[in-house]
């Protein structure tokens, strides 16, 4: 191992020793890591995932997507979006459990601290709100602070997601907050992955939708099934699975149909919405209903070139065939 000096200013220094306290590391580790990162990222294709700046700044909420589940699935710019907060808050439905949000990047991320903020899963949508509110009195509170703040969520920030929410919250608190956001993979593409299912092709459509209580009924998913170029992904249906399967039946939808529980967590399952649909899931469902029409006509079958002996058996005269040369012949 060879030892390296490194001068910094002051400014630096204090940062160092800020970033060092804050992740609970040793400031030479916080070093290496930036070493490590800077040499890590100088392809083209690297840095443009790390276009976000490199320095946290001050005042700035970052809704970070860390994927379905699989802690590879964590993106590059995810992990520096992370690595560069001064704080990262996840979801979670009480402080002292851990969320999903949380569990990945415990495994992507190890040295990423997060802290949780709880919110309140009620049906009264004046309890949600009150939670939501208090949530927003923190983050503010920190940016305020100076501080960059993450917040991460399960696939992608914008979309099922509650960073729109809490960002919608933040800015009625805070005008001056700068909000971005960082892509993360969805269920739906990585069930469609493992399932090798074609999305859309062509002149198809996609649609996504829930199957929470009242949505199979309300005809609009039975309008997505009428239409042959339509492909659903339903989200957030495990407990209705049997009927989302008799919806896909009755549209002669449920051959193709696929379905995945928990994707990259434990207790995953990947199958036919058939196989699955015989019991309800867990709320982390998804469920893809391809469409039928609409793609790419697969090719015509090629036939095999002639070979040789198919040549001969084509040109060779037969014994049926010098008869009838013979009885042509005038006598």
């Amino acid at each position: 191992m060879r030892k390296t000096s490194v001068y910094l200013p002051d400014h630096l220094k204090r940062a160092l020793t800020a970033r060092a306290s804050a992740t609970r590391r040793s400031e030479a580790e916080v070093l290496r890591a930036a070493v490590e990162l800077e040499v890590a990222t100088r392809s083209p294709a690297a840095i443009a995932a790390v276009n976000l700046a490199d320095n946290p700044r001050p005042g700035r909420l970052v809704g970070v997507g860390v994927g379905p589940g699989d802690p590879d699935l964590l993106t590059m710019r995810a992990l520096t979006a992370l690595r560069r907060a001064d704080r990262v808050l996840g979801p979670s439905t009480a402080p002292d459990a851990i969320g999903r949000a949380e569990t990945i990047v415990r495994e992507a991320a190890p040295d990423v601290e997060v802290e949780r903020v709880a919110f309140a899963m009620h049906p009264d949508p004046g309890v949600r709100a009150e939670a939501m509110g208090a949530i927003a009195d923190t983050v503010t509170g920190y940016l305020d602070d100076g501080d960059e703040v993450a917040f991460i969520t399960l696939g992608d920030p914008l979309t099922y997601s509650t960073f729109s929410a809490l960002a919608d919250a933040v800015d009625a608190r805070r005008a001056s907050t700068l909000v971005e956001v960082v892509p993360g993979i969805m269920a739906f593409q990585s069930l469609a992955a493992r399932t090798r299912t074609t999305l859309v092709d062509e002149r198809q459509r996609l649609s996504v939708r829930t199957a929470l209580d009242g949505d199979i009924a309300d005809g609009g998913l039975a309008d997505d099934l009428a239409d042959p170029s339509c492909t659903v992904v339903l989200y957030k249906g495990g407990r209705h699975l049997p009927a989302v399967a008799d919806a896909a039946r009755e549209a002669d939808r449920l051959d193709n149909a696929v379905a995945g529980e928990l994707l990259g967590m434990t207790g995953q399952r990947v199958g036919t919405l058939h196989s699955m649909a015989r019991s309800p899931a867990s709320y982390l469902a998804t469920v893809i209903l391809p469409a039928t029409e609409g793609g790419v006509e697969p090719a015509a079958p090629v036939a095999p070139p002639a070979t040789a002996a198919d040549t001969a058996a084509i040109t060779a005269p037969t014994e049926a065939d010098a008869d009838a040369d013979s009885a042509q012949v005038p006598s």
